[in-house]
């Protein structure tokens, strides 16, 4: 299935609202396998410098948060526990934020997810933001690059009718910023993490 990719001006909304608005989503990634997709579920945005739980908490500029400094719409890959998780860079350029993609929905590529993710049920292939950047091809690779273009793109897909919100997950050293509900998924969603 073709999809168009969002407009540049699709990311260049706050970024709280850029982590509703991603949901229902389509995430799309080309490699020389094939192509996979899945719509976007959940998501957990990272407000920047006055978030202790963001990369760039206290404008840490490093080669690893460079990407977060440019224009909303560039692709933040970084690697934790030997996992590639992958985020939307949001914000205004020199103001570091970003959305992570926490799970999606399987959409086209089915074969190919379930030969990257042996062993698992459907329900386990993208259900983490781990599991998705291996279940669809994304990897370091894509760092810097953009969602508004071929190889890993953002389209349109639908409007979730029930969004809910709440803590975000694996971030308990990070004092009040633990507590802020910047988590965002469709309800009901089997594919949500947790």
């Amino acid at each position: 299935m073709k999809m168009d990719p969002m407009p540049a001006s699709f990311f260049q909304q706050p970024t709280l609202d850029l982590a509703k608005s991603l949901l229902g989503c389509v995430l799309t990634k080309e490699t020389v396998e094939g192509t996979a997709s899945g719509y976007i579920v959940e998501t957990e945005a990272y407000l920047g410098p006055g978030d202790r739980a963001a990369h760039s908490y206290g404008n840490r500029r490093t080669k690893r948060t460079e990407v977060m400094f440019h224009d909303a719409g560039r692709i933040y890959t970084y690697v934790m526990h030997t996992h590639c998780l992958v985020n939307v860079v949001s914000g205004e350029r020199e103001k570091p934020e970003a959305v992570l993609i926490r799970a999606v929905e399987p959409l086209d590529g089915l074969k190919l997810m379930e030969r990257r993710r042996p062993g698992h049920v459907k329900k386990n292939w993208t259900n983490g933001p781990g599991k998705l950047t291996k279940a669809l091809g994304i990897t370091m690779e894509d760092y810097g690059g953009t969602f508004l273009t071929p190889p890993l793109m953002i389209s349109q897909g639908y409007k979730p009718s029930h969004i809910l919100k709440g803590k975000r997950i694996g971030i308990d050293n990070t004092g009040e910023a633990k507590d802020y509900p910047w988590r965002f998924w469709v309800k009901d969603n089997p594919y949500v993490s947790r």
